[in-house]
């Protein structure tokens, strides 16, 4: 097929991009950018990679093995490792320290490079630029930001504390008070989920402020997006300070804290697994309101701001918005299933979620569209439609992957899938409270194809947001490079988990199911 595609002229917001886009095109040569952004590329898959393998594995290789009734499960791994070794420890200062800097260094490489993002590190390497000229270009702390950011949070915690009523309206979508997944201590916490009825409202008064009563412009974040990013990187480091202190003083599930032993790394992974303010759970509250809602508002302003500089709307900007809103809205409509997610139910909340989710998520993931900011590109017909096929497919296998689990969970295993009775593994597992319980691994529809079927979507998904972009910058491709390592992670994360939960089933069910997320590749 081919590719047609048209670059507008990039973009130059005042002068504070003066003179930078043009330094972006000096003499150095195409291979020597090729060679240092493969190898910046690589760099970061690596750090990433390490860090992720050596802190939920082989940190928990050593680790005392608690049998359960069926003498296979190991009930002291059910969870996050209670000892890391020392490459851990490391990694966990690795990360605390370079991956903020990666993000400042992707806004500098936007704002001031054109998302060229081999050219200031090579400038830095060959003296043609110094380290207080790219200090210069690191945004400016604002109070407005300040002002932005913290009436953000504080309306979306007021939205996450009043009841749905959407669940009401709409019988098929699952809100209001909903149970969690058992913890490793055997409880069983009860979740306020109106997600969605958040994101609805939050987008209608946007919209409405913004462009009807034209109370501030539409591009308010992307006018204040390097001033947003010194706020949230301080609420994202305050909040894990908080929670590591809260895990000490006033834990809400003691049981269910895990210690390393090292404060550092402890803060890093987190202590407690559901900290709570009564019945306020904060990490169900910053994995999905303070980010995920805003991605779609960040992406609109975004869009506002490429159609106020280059007077048009392009629709590479518009397929964008449209699969990522599909993604946040399915997100919100699931809240309920996002429960039994290893996010919630494995993961402990400390600086790894409270950082990522307030800095990371919002400014990594919002790639695409502050790419095209700076890079208008108008695609082809026929690539335009190939493009949005991909996100589809993507997104359809996602959602029917989840969904038959879902059915599958909530009907006890009666549910139909493809329309015959499903097959599956009836196993047994222990908690640490020594109750034995019984669970169900489900071998039908997508599920029978793969370990991990809706990983294989969400790639696919991620995939089609990156090819919008085009082929001529790898800037809009980190966050698919990025999703796929973290899913890899997490599935091998995952099986780690169920291995020692599970035992002797899950072998049963990998010998059935021998791959994870492409048959007959891996």
């Amino acid at each position: 097929m081919a590719v047609a595609i048209k670059v507008g002229s990039p973009c130059k917001s005042g002068s504070q991009a003066t003179g930078a886009v043009g330094y972006a095109n000096n003499n150095l040569l195409q291979w020597q950018r090729k060679a240092l952004q493969f190898f910046l590329f690589e760099d970061i898959k690596f750090l990433l990679q390490f860090a992720c393998v050596n802190r939920y594995i082989k940190s928990m290789i050593n680790e005392p093995l608690q049998h359960s009734a069926n003498s296979k499960t190991a009930l002291g791994q059910w969870g996050r490792a209670w000892k890391a070794d020392l490459i851990s420890y490391i990694t966990a200062i690795a990360i605390l320290i370079v991956v903020p800097v990666v993000v400042f260094y992707f806004y500098i490489a936007a704002f001031y490079f054109n998302c060229e993002l081999a050219t200031p590190a090579l400038g830095l390497f060959q003296g043609t630029l110094s380290f207080k000229d790219v200090w210069r270009m690191v945004p400016n702390f604002s109070w407005s930001a300040v002002g932005i950011v913290f009436c953000w949070i504080a309306f979306q915690a007021m939205l996450a504390c009043i009841p749905d009523y959407l669940h009401r309206i709409i019988p098929s979508y699952k809100g209001g008070i909903c149970s969690g997944a058992i913890t490793p201590a055997g409880n069983r916490l009860k979740y306020n989920i109106n997600g969605l009825q958040a994101w609805l409202i939050s987008q209608i008064l946007f919209v409405m402020a913004g462009i009807y009563f034209k109370w501030f412009s539409p591009t308010v974040i992307f006018d204040n997006w390097g001033g947003m990013l010194w706020v949230a990187n301080i609420v994202g480091y305050s909040v894990a300070i908080l929670v590591f202190i809260k895990a000490y003083a006033s834990p809400s599930f003691p049981e269910d804290r895990k210690m390393s032993g090292n404060h550092l790394y402890d803060f890093f992974m987190g202590v407690e697994l559901n900290p709570r303010i009564k019945n306020f759970d904060i990490k169900l509250f910053f994995n999905g309101r303070p980010g995920i809602v805003a991605w779609t508002l960040i992406n609109l302003s975004f869009a506002a701001a490429q159609y106020q500089i280059h007077g048009t709307l392009t629709n590479s900007m518009l397929i964008v918005n449209f699969l990522q809103g599909l993604y946040v809205v399915y997100f919100f409509w699931k809240e309920s299933w996002y429960l039994n997610t290893i996010d919630i139910h494995h993961d402990h909340f400390g600086s790894m979620l409270a950082w990522g989710d307030m800095v990371f998520l919002p400014y990594m993931y919002t790639l695409q569209c502050l790419y095209l900011v700076f890079n208008p590109i108008e695609l082809s017909f026929s690539y335009a439609i190939f493009v949005l096929s991909l996100g589809l497919l993507g997104f359809w296998i996602f959602l029917s992957a989840n969904n038959q689990k879902d059915r599958f969970r909530n009907t006890n295993g009666h549910a139909k899938i493809l329309n015959k009775s499903p097959k599956f593994i009836r196993c047994q597992y222990t908690t640490k409270d020594g109750e034995h319980r019984e669970s169900k691994l489900l071998l039908s529809g997508w599920w029978g194809v793969a370990r991990h079927a809706n990983y294989t979507g969400d790639l696919l998904l991620s995939l089609a947001y990156s090819l919008a972009c085009g082929f001529t910058h790898f800037f809009p491709y980190f966050y698919f490079f990025f999703l796929l390592i973290l899913l890899i992670n997490r599935c091998m994360r995952d099986e780690y988990r169920c291995s020692n939960k599970y035992g002797e089933y899950w072998k049963q069910y990998c010998e059935q199911v021998p791959y994870r997320l492409i048959p007959r590749i891996w």
